[in-house]
């Protein structure tokens, strides 16, 4: 008996036709959600469309006993993500659970990487998880619940050409941790994955399957190596919000943005001397704390300082 299912949830996954999004949908309705199976059925870059491609992830999840409907909208779109928040409630009668996985990469180091790159990345990862959220928020805070889980990526860490979309995965984090402090008071908890898995966007070869060594590789990062840590995310147990992990290759971990306790100065008029001067105190993560929210951050920073009015 599995300890941890979904029935009677309702799941969005976007993305679903393929990959990693297709490992979340598959195991979710493995474990009893009904799940909207969510994909335009673009090439990597984020070009044309597939119907197909949702349909047979669906029809996947049926014929193995689940429950699951495709949905080809872009939810890039404003107009596309309440199609598809629609297109849940219309089939299911609720929605609790909604995973932002679609994502596009056009690959460009900078200056190459132009505006028009940088909007793309942009209108799916930040856009799409922007526009899903919001179209879904009603629903959650009308029925006191709901879990939501961002995909950011530690390509936002950086390569020499992954400039646009590291730039939108950190954004994507900015998003989370702000819709983490409306979601709170209404049951809705929010929290990021980074997935670590061998993909057509991570740059699995189209000869994989004829390579013994590209095989290896790709059954030791598999994409449903991720898929439990997003599932334990969704589920009504899951005990965090605002938080980011990594899941892949047999590997779970937490990432988070954290502060030196740093250096205060001796003075009311500090120099650039001080800074050089001090530079490894401010550096030193002896003592490093993670802020929950800008407010904690702000209280942490400034606790030197005599309260008002004194």
């Amino acid at each position: 008996m599995n300890t941890y299912n979904f029935e009677g949830r309702v799941a969005i996954v976007t993305g679903a036709g393929r990959g990693i999004g297709r490992a979340y949908a598959l195991l979710l309705a493995e474990r009893g959600a009904s799940v909207v199976v969510n994909d335009l059925g673009g090439s990597m870059e984020g070009v044309g469309a597939d119907a197909e491609v949702a349909d047979l992830v669906a029809a996947e999840i049926t014929e193995a006993g689940g429950s699951a409907v495709a949905d080809k909208s872009d939810v890039a779109t404003v107009a596309g993500a309440q199609a598809l928040i629609d297109a849940a409630i219309e089939q299911f009668g609720r929605l609790d659970i909604l995973i932002n996985n679609a994502g596009i990469v056009r690959w460009a180091g900078f200056p190459e990487a132009d505006s028009d790159n940088l909007a793309s990345h942009l209108a799916v990862h930040v856009a799409g998880s922007f526009n899903t959220t919001r179209s879904a928020w009603p629903h959650m805070v009308n029925q006191g619940y709901g879990r939501i889980v961002m995909t950011t990526s530690s390509g936002m860490f950086g390569l020499p050409n992954n400039t646009s979309y590291a730039t939108a995965k950190a954004a994507v984090v900015g998003l989370t941790r702000s819709l983490t402090t409306a979601g709170t008071a209404h049951g809705i908890r929010i929290n990021l994955i980074a997935p670590a898995a061998f993909t057509r966007m991570a740059g699995l070869p189209s000869t994989e399957a004829d390579s013994p060594e590209g095989s290896a590789v790709s059954k030791q990062m598999a994409p449903d190596l991720v898929a439990p840590m997003v599932a334990y995310l969704a589920h009504e147990s899951c005990p965090v919000s605002g938080e980011m992990y990594t899941a892949g290759a047999g590997r779970f971990a937490r990432l988070f943005i954290a502060s030196t306790e740093g250096y205060i100065t001796a003075t009311p008029k500090p120099t650039v001397e001080d800074v050089a001067e001090n530079w490894a105190t401010i550096n030193d993560e002896t003592d490093y704390f993670v802020p929950a929210d800008l407010l904690s951050w702000s209280k942490a920073f400034l606790a030197h300082l005599p309260p008002r009015g004194a």
